[in-house]
């Protein structure tokens, strides 16, 4: 496996790998959220999460690597920079289903904070859901010694 820089080639690869990825997300929080607010916000997931991807892969802000492996696109990260605050953020990461529990997404981030690192930030930020569909993100930054800061959310459909 080998981490390159994006080329947008590779939009198509990243978009369906992404989507897969996020499949159980989105699931997950179909369950936890109240349902009417769920619908509000993501009437067609899918379509909501391929401009998100299009729109990252495309913004000059965003940095963006991907992960190869036997030739095939299997992962990738976007990472942004508050140079303001001296803040790096993992903006965006995904591996495809087939590829997970191989370390790839670990050896994103190491890759992710590493730049950060050399770009001059001082703290890096990843930000994910509680739910139980993001239970394996969660495991994999605190195993690569990202602590949490507890933020209560609420919504409610008016």
């Amino acid at each position: 496996m080998r981490i390159e820089p994006y080329d947008p080639s590779q939009l198509d690869a990243v978009i369906r790998l992404s989507l897969r990825a996020w499949a159980p997300v989105f699931d997950s929080l179909q369950k936890v959220m109240d349902l009417d607010v769920y619908q509000e916000f993501y009437p067609d997931w899918r379509v909501s999460q391929q401009k998100a991807v299009e729109e990252v892969c495309a913004a000059t802000e965003t940095k963006v690597w991907v992960a190869i492996d036997s030739g095939s696109t299997v992962g990738f990260v976007a990472v942004k920079l508050h140079s303001e605050s001296s803040l790096g953020e993992i903006y965006m990461i995904a591996v495809d289903p087939d590829s997970q529990r191989r370390g790839i997404g670990s050896a994103l981030i190491e890759f992710a904070l590493h730049w950060m690192k050399v770009a001059g930030m001082s703290v890096a930020m990843v930000e994910t859901g509680g739910d139980p569909g993001h239970a394996p993100a969660r495991c994999t930054y605190e195993k690569m010694g990202f602590g949490l800061l507890p933020v209560a959310r609420y919504f409610k459909k008016l």
